[in-house]
Parts: structure tokens; sequence; C-alpha cells
């Protein structure tokens, strides 16, 4: 989709344009295709490479510096001064950033640190913004990190650039429902990452062939061990009863050959491949695997956020074996369409013979090809999500047209 005028776009959020991660991947989505000349982007983080491919005609960094981020020790002293020091100077920041692009919208995602000088700037901006909720701050333990009650403020003001945007969306439907219990906002739609017209082509194609391998991919980072960990067990009881080899495939930033579970003999890593080179691995698998805390310990991510790989293994045609809570929002989505296996067992052995059937069938793909395809369609369509996205910039450009006119 493109517009019938030029629109200059400033996207604002903590992460690089070429960063990794689902949550740069879907923003870079959306993006296909935007002219470059009129795309520019505020974030904390400085771009690290650039093998995503992503061009900007300005990227302007708030210069979180990495030795104060909060990770393991001396959590509560970084915080602190990131709040006090480095927070009124990347507000500064930002508000010089807006006044140099001048652009005509602001598409928001408020990511960790990025809440803190986007909710000081952003009222008083006289620019529309758009805001995506991808992720709650109070997640993976980063109340812990950065302490509950910073944590509580900065999903407050997440909360509340959220109502005041000019339009807004969210990762998933339950997530949806949340704000606007929460907020009375409503959101245009479920923004997530979606599979393109080519994608769509590929899985009407796609036929069933029976391989050597049965090989099991998993895309991204390893957010939950014990459950990861109790999958990998799993799949290795299952193996030496197997006819056919099976192996399983790691594709990230994060490497995990020196984890206890991690076995050489039968799993392999291959780095932090761009979307493209990624999804054509993917389309070389057999399933997908795309776990969830089964305990409720973290339930703000657990029910709300949504993880990209699971759109990913769609769009490369893989049934998806699905693990997790019966309340996460992923599990949700795997029940109502049936796209794979969908489990909360927590027991190894059960899991195991839970798992034998499906993984030992030749042809998967033909028993869920018309699930993922609908599940495909109905949710996660790239160019319709792009189209509702795009309509949702041109409101916050007349909004900042009309306080320009005021």
């Amino acid at each position: 989709m493109s517009f019938q005028h030029s629109l200059r776009l400033l996207v604002a959020t903590e992460f690089s344009p070429n960063a990794s991660g689902g949550g740069p991947a879907v923003v870079r989505q959306m993006l296909r295709g935007w002219p470059a000349q009129d795309l520019f982007w505020w974030s904390c983080l400085p771009e690290s490479d650039r093998r995503f491919g992503q061009q900007v005609a300005g990227h302007f960094c708030g210069g979180l510096p990495a030795k104060l981020r909060p990770q393991l020790r001396f959590t509560a002293l970084k915080s602190a001064l990131l709040t006090m020091a480095w927070a009124p100077w990347a507000a500064a920041h930002f508000g010089r950033t807006i006044r140099r692009v001048q652009p005509d919208a602001i598409w928001v995602v408020p990511h960790n640190w990025s809440i803190l000088p986007l909710a000081t700037i952003l009222p008083d901006a006289r620019t529309g913004f758009h805001v995506t909720m991808q992720d709650y701050v109070d997640v993976h333990g980063q109340t812990k990190r950065f302490g509950l009650v910073r944590c509580q403020r900065m999903a407050a003001m997440a909360d509340r650039i959220y109502e005041m945007a000019t339009a807004r969306d969210a990762t998933s439907h339950p997530m949806i429902a949340d704000l606007r219990a929460r907020t009375h906002a409503e959101a245009a739609q479920m923004l997530h990452a979606g599979l393109e017209d080519e994608d769509f082509h590929f899985l009407e194609n796609k036929t069933a062939s029976e391989t050597d391998e049965i090989r099991i991919a998993y895309a991204g980072t390893i957010l939950v061990p014990r459950e990861f960990a109790l999958f990998v067990e799993a799949v290795g009881r299952l193996r030496p009863s197997f006819p056919r080899p099976l192996s399983l495939h790691l594709y990230g930033s994060h490497r995990y050959a020196g984890e206890r579970w991690f076995d050489a003999s039968w799993m392999q890593e291959h780095g932090n491949l761009a979307e493209p080179e990624l999804l054509a691995a993917l389309r070389n698998c057999t399933w997908g695997f795309a776990p969830m805390a089964l305990t409720d310990d973290d339930p703000r991510y657990n029910r709300f956020s949504f993880p990209t790989k699971f759109i990913t293994y769609l769009a490369a045609g893989l049934p998806v074996i699905t693990l997790g809570h019966t309340e996460s929002s992923v599990m949700q989505m795997a029940r109502q369409y049936r796209v794979g296996v969908a489990t909360n067992e927590p027991d190894a052995k059960a899991l195991a013979e839970l798992l034998r059937m499906p993984l030992a069938d030749p042809f998967p793909w033909t028993h869920h090809a018309e699930e993922i395809k609908c599940c495909a369609r109905e949710e996660f369509c790239a160019s319709r999500m792009r189209a509702v996205l795009y309509r949702c910039f041109e409101r916050c450009s007349e909004a900042t047209r009309s306080v320009a006119g005021s």
C-alpha cells in the first residue's frame, strides 16, 4: 500500500531499526516498501548491525548507557540512575528529534526504558501519534531488575500513552481486551507479524512429501528455559525408537551449546538469520516449537503477549507444537485453529507419549494444512494489517495538521 502524498513518519521506541527479535521484525515488516527518505527513527539503543536491511533517512539514538542497563548486578542503583539522570536527558533528546524531523505522524512502540522519555514528551508534542503495544513492561522478571514500584509507574505511563494516542493497536486479542478494560480506548486491530501475499501463495501450493529426517525448528530467544528443557527431555526419549532421525534446529542470536540439555548429536545452532533467510530455512523443517510458561507466575506475559515465532512457523508451512499454560494467548490460538499439537502436559514421559504419533506422522502437512491456512488468513494477513495501520498514520497526520492550523 502507498500514499497519494508523502508522509514523514518517525518511529519512536527502545530498539534500533535493525535490532533482532520479534518486536523489531514486526515493525520492519509493516514498513515494507515505505520510502526510506520519509522514514525516521528514534531509539534508546544504538544500531549494532544492519543485517536486516532496514533503511531510514535518519536514526537518532537516545544513548541508553549499556553499563547502566540493569541485568544482574546493582539493579536498584542502575535503575535509579537511569530514571533520575538518563531519562530527562533522553526526553530532551526525543523532543529535539521531533522538532528537527517535523514528522507528520509518530509510530510509538512503548518498550521498557523508552517509556520514560516517551511519556514525558508525547503529551505536548503537537504531533499525532499511533501506539503499538507489543509487551507490557512488568514481564520476564523485570520487576526484580527495574524495581516493583518503578515497573508499576512505567506500566501506568505506557497505559497513559496508549490512552492519549490518536490511534492504537496491540499484539494479541487478550491484550486489546485488557487495555480496553483499563483505559477505555479502542484498538484499530490486532497487529503482529503477518503472512505476505507470497507466503499465502507458498501455502496454497505446498504439497506433502515424506522426508528422511524429522526436523523440529525453534526460532528466537528461549524465554522459558524450564519448558524448553522439558520438551528436549520428552523428544530425547522418543529418538531411539523412531525409524527416522529426529533433530532440533535453533535459530537466533543467543547460543545454547553450553546448556545442560544441549546435545550436539541431534541439535544444531544456525545463528541469527535475516527474515527472508530464516523463512527459507524453516521451510526445510517439519515442525515448529512455540513454548510459553506452564505456570502462571508471569501472567502479564503469558496471557497478553504473543510469540512472533508462531506466525513465522505458519508462513513456513510448519505445523506447530505449542506448549504452555491453558490461559496463554498462544495456547488459545493454537486450540482455536488446531494448527498442530497444543498441550500443557508438565511431565516429560507423558509429553513424550503425547508427541509420539504426531512426530512419527510422515505427512503432518496433510493433516494440518487447512487449519494453518485458515489461521493465517483470519488472523495474520500482513497486507490487511498494513492497510489498517497506514490509515491510522493518515489519521495521525490529519491530527498534526489540525494542531498546526489552530
